[in-house]
């Protein structure tokens, strides 16, 4: 029930803001033309958002997020523009591009792992070993690009991030069948009831008998792969790939995810949760945009959102404890 409650409030939250962002500037806020292109916009930060989230269930988190989805991106670029030939057929093209594909994945699934065996098995805190390994990625993809961006990628490639699958633009499809492979997998799955479990009470986890060090290799295994969709994703929409893209990421990732209702101790939170609250962001960068606010405003905006949300909880909570 307090989960029910949870969402229906950020849902009400959500509308409340696209009814404000709408009546300050109708004429351009409620065009299609708007809503279309926040479609293509949102998903980058909602797949690191999801994948961040995973890694708070545990009671952690990760701090390479996003330096992962570089490093996946600089990778398939180099292969897209290095190793294919200028004059490739489409069938190579096509090859091409599926081999980067993988690539790219691969390096988030073992950037993952590497998270994961360092946490679970080394014993480091997840927030210096994300840490750690997010700097290291950084200095690597720098290291490769010499610091430069690597643009110029195959038009086929690049429908990923800018064309529609009907009247849906790809990246918002891309990122709604993420949320709901991740909803049942934390619904659903043995693996998903373990994660919640590790992350309300890891010593009673062991107790129980559950693996917590595999369960955590798994989670940051999915943060990775989960990280480097979004580099896919993000790569695809700019036609480039660059070591230090998206830096900020990474706090707006947190952002979304606790107000989205994650408990940053672990144990708490879920997909549907964090989409609204992810939407709600979107629709306050989207409306302050139009109104032509600084940056400053709209991250000043954006922890007072925060706040305000965890301030309710707060009051809501005491309220039901008194009551009992």
């Amino acid at each position: 029930m307090a989960a029910d409650r949870s969402i229906l409030q950020l849902l009400l939250i959500a509308i409340v803001v696209f009814i404000i962002m709408a009546l300050l500037n109708p004429g351009k806020f409620l065009t299609l033309l708007n809503i279309e292109s926040m479609a293509y916009q949102f998903p980058e930060l909602g797949i690191i958002s999801l994948g961040m989230m995973i890694a708070m269930l545990s009671g952690g988190i990760d701090l390479s997020i996003v330096s992962i989805a570089n490093m996946a991106s600089i990778l398939m670029g180099l292969i897209l523009t290095k190793m294919m030939p200028q004059n490739a057929a489409n069938n190579q093209i096509v090859l091409f591009v599926a081999f980067a594909l993988l690539i790219s994945l691969l390096t988030g699934l073992i950037s993952g792992l590497i998270n994961g065996f360092l946490i679970a098995h080394v014993g480091i805190p997840a927030i210096l070993a994300t840490l750690g390994t997010s700097q290291i990625l950084t200095g690597i993809a720098i290291v490769i690009t010499k610091g430069y961006a690597v643009p110029g990628f195959p038009e086929i490639f690049l429908k990923i991030g800018n064309s529609k699958l009907f009247i849906f633009p790809i990246p918002f499809l891309v990122f709604l069948a993420c949320a709901i492979v991740l909803f049942f997998l934390l619904q659903k799955s043995s693996f998903g009831i373990r994660l919640y479990l590790i992350g309300t009470n890891i010593k009673a986890s062991v107790f129980s008998g559950i693996k917590v060090k595999s369960i955590l290799m798994k989670s940051y295994a999915l943060t990775g792969v989960l990280a480097s969709i979004a580099g896919i994703v993000m790569t695809a929409r700019t036609n480039s790939a660059k070591a230090d893209y998206g830096s900020s990421y990474v706090l707006q990732a947190v952002l979304v995810a606790v107000l989205g209702g994650v408990n940053p101790a672990g144990g708490f939170g879920s997909v549907i949760g964090l989409s609204i609250a992810v939407l709600s962001l979107q629709f306050l960068s989207s409306g302050f945009n139009m109104l032509r606010f600084s940056n400053f405003a709209t991250e000043f905006t954006w922890g007072m959102f925060l706040l305000l949300i965890m301030g309710i909880n707060y009051f809501q909570n005491k309220r039901i404890k008194s009551s009992k």
